[in-house]
Order: C-alpha cells, then sequence, then structure tokens
C-alpha cells in the first residue's frame, strides 16, 4: 500500500461510467461484455482515477454529492484488479476492495470508445512511471555497491600539456586598392620589355641582294633612255 506522507494525484476523470454485475467465471475463459444485462445497469455515476506512490486508484462516486461508492486499488497493470473482455473495447472488469479487504468483481462500461482509451492509457502511463522509477533505484544501488572509478594520479604519473603552441597560421596577402591580391612573379623568369612607343604601323621588308641589283638596272635603264629622248647636243645640221 502507499505510505502516508505520499500525496494524491489525479490521473484521469471521466463524468459517465455505467457498473453491472457480473456471473462469476466458470472456467479460464476471458470475460464478455454480451454476457452481462448491458441496457439495464445497476449503477451509473462517475469515475475518478488518482495514484498514491505506486499504487493506482479506480474510485466510483456520486456525480452530485461524490460520495465513493466502490473503489479498486491496483498495484500492477496489466494484472488481476483490472481486465479487459474479449468481445468489446468499451467494457472492464474491475476488482473492489473495501476497507476491510473484502473483494469482489464488477463489470464497468462507458459510452464513449474515447473515454475508455483514456481510462486505459491513464493506467498504462502510471505504470510505466513506476516501471522506469524501479530502474533508477535499481541503478543507484548497483552505483555504490560497485567498484568506483579512480581518477587521481597515480605515484610518480606526471601529464604534459602544450599551451600556446599551436600551429602557425599563413599571414594574409595584401590587397590592391582595386581589391584583389597581386600575384608574385613567376621564379627564375624574366619580365618581358615594354612595347616601342613609335607607330608600329609600318611593315619594314627585308630586302634581298637580288631586289637591290633589280631596282639599280631599272635606275639605269630609265636614265639611258632619257638620254636618248633628247639626242646628242651637237651642231645642227646644215
Amino acid at each position: 500500500m502507499a505510505a502516508e506522507g505520499e500525496y494524491e494525484s489525479i490521473l484521469c476523470v471521466k463524468p459517465d461510467v455505467n457498473v453491472y454485475r457480473i456471473p462469476p467465471r466458470a472456467s479460464n475463459r476471458a470475460y464478455r461484455a454480451a454476457d452481462w444485462k448491458l441496457d439495464s445497469p445497476d449503477w451509473s455515476g462517475r469515475m475518478r482515477i488518482t495514484a498514491k506512490g505506486q499504487v493506482a486508484f479506480v474510485k466510483l462516486e456520486d456525480k452530485v454529492s461524490g460520495e465513493l461508492f466502490a473503489q479498486a486499488p491496483i498495484k500492477e497493470y496489466p494484472g488481476a484488479a483490472m481486465e479487459t473482455v474479449s468481445d468489446s473495447s468499451r467494457y472492464f472488469v474491475l476488482r473492489i476492495q473495501d476497507d476491510n479487504g473484502r473483494s469482489a468483481f464488477i463489470g464497468v462500461g462507458f459510452g464513449d470508445r474515447g473515454d475508455a482509451f483514456d481510462f486505459n492509457v491513464s493506467l498504462q502511463d502510471h505504470f510505466k512511471w513506476v516501471k522506469q522509477e524501479h530502474e533508477f533505484s535499481k541503478n543507484a544501488e548497483l552505483g555504490e555497491t560497485g567498484p568506483k572509478l579512480d581518477l587521481g594520479f597515480k605515484d610518480g604519473q606526471t601529464i604534459t600539456l602544450n599551451i600556446g603552441q599551436g600551429k602557425k597560421r599563413d599571414k594574409p596577402r595584401p590587397l590592391s586598392s582595386s581589391g584583389f591580391g597581386l600575384l608574385p612573379p613567376p621564379p627564375g623568369g624574366k619580365m618581358a620589355p615594354p612595347p616601342l612607343s613609335g607607330s608600329s604601323n609600318h611593315n619594314i621588308i627585308p630586302q634581298t641582294g637580288d631586289t637591290l641589283d633589280s631596282s639599280n638596272s631599272n635606275t639605269l635603264v630609265q636614265a639611258n633612255a632619257g638620254l636618248d629622248l633628247w639626242g646628242d647636243f651637237s651642231a645642227p645640221a646644215r
């Protein structure tokens, strides 16, 4: 049971739930809601699911006054305190228990499938948390009793720290006024001379020896031809 100092938390509240008297189970087969008198429930009210410590309580209360009709303490899920039926997802079997420890099995049902889903999920989430708490406690106990990790230095053991000896980075190249980096001259190469300032439109054609001879001969021929036109400067004929 839950300890006295633990507080009670509310997991889920459903305003409409029906309670049925169910026949005793004749064999090990699952309960069937079709065997109950679904058209005439024996009691109707609200359901409030609470948790105190690791134990969940399904409480059936009056809608107006809140008076407790019956409650079912659930210590494990799934278990004998709450079972599903084989022919519907809206009906369940609860094992209710009074203050004197007497118990009985009743059938409960919801008119809406969503209410039945919330009822089932609230119990699943609670006992999932209980399982995690058990694992945390177990790991804590193993950590206290197990061997502890020794991170201290042994005798004569030293360590070396390299501070401020990181890898040097290359200095960035200076940028020119236009914003582009200047490329260095090629290694071992010579710079080409600048072009001449004079006009380069005149094409100089080298003249061979044959060309010079032909031009001289043409000049001589033209000079001789001029002399023949004028004739000899002799005395006029009589």
